[in-house]
């Protein structure tokens, strides 16, 4: 079924492809996201087995796929869950809310470490725009760069692919400040995604980096606006938001 993960205001979201895992091969997982037109889809096994597949190939984590996850096993009536992904075993959480499924997870340990100056310059050189640059890991390192206006970016996709490939990165999480929240930008075009309308991990590593509580609205420049919020909670984060089963 298709899932908008992470609406705004009821609307938008990320069109997340979630199935009941089988037996598939890796190869049939990777095709489903194409034949949907989604950018990702999440498997789900017994057990709470969570596998995320974009076009490219299986990904160890995916924020949003894990929401979405979360909106369909709470159509059981289920408050609080433990799910497995890459070895890792976490606690996730599903309340219906008149819009939809309100759900949060723990995506895990969080390091966030400056950008080397050749990370930097690899990174600014294909995004067009300087800022303040640093490597955060959640799974996968990913950049989170602040920048005056994420609304005006305008990436060489080409270059990011190259930078990314290069480094060893996910993608580049171009965010900034805005009146009571922030708006943000992930470019991943190394694992099939140019643009990701909402990336839930990339927010959790901003409430991180930050070491606060961030909503961060996604999706604009793509015409479906999302919304992610992201808690510290102790050591860690706690990472989310709303979504709705379409079908």
């Amino acid at each position: 079924m298709i899932v908008n993960a992470c609406l705004r205001d009821g609307t938008g979201g990320s069109p997340t492809l979630v199935v009941d895992d089988g037996d598939f091969s890796d190869a049939e997982r990777r095709a489903l996201p194409v034949r949907y037109g989604v950018s990702h889809a999440v498997f789900v096994g017994a057990g709470g087995v969570l596998r995320f597949f974009t076009s490219e190939g299986e990904l160890p984590g995916c924020g949003h796929g894990t929401v979405a996850a979360l909106a369909v096993l709470a159509a059981d009536g289920e408050r609080e869950f433990t799910l497995r992904t890459g070895g890792r075993t976490f606690r996730g959480t599903a309340t219906l809310v008149p819009d939809g499924v309100e759900a949060a997870f723990d995506p895990g340990p969080i390091q966030v470490r400056p950008a080397t100056p050749t990370e930097l310059a690899a990174v600014v050189g294909a995004l067009g725009a300087d800022g303040t640059c640093v490597i955060a890991t959640l799974g996968r390192p990913r950049v989170l760069i602040e920048v005056p206006d994420v609304a005006a970016l305008t990436p060489d996709l080409a270059l990011l692919r190259a930078a990314t490939d290069e480094f060893g990165l996910l993608g580049c999480y171009a965010y900034s400040s805005g009146p009571g929240r922030y708006a943000a930008r992930m470019f991943a075009p190394s694992i099939g995604v140019p643009e990701d309308i909402a990336n839930a991990n990339s927010t959790a590593c901003l409430a991180a980096h930050l070491a606060a509580d961030v909503a961060v609205d996604m999706g604009d420049s793509l015409g479906r606006p999302a919304t992610i919020t992201a808690t510290v909670a102790g050591p860690g984060v706690m990472v989310g938001g709303i979504s709705a089963v379409t079908a």
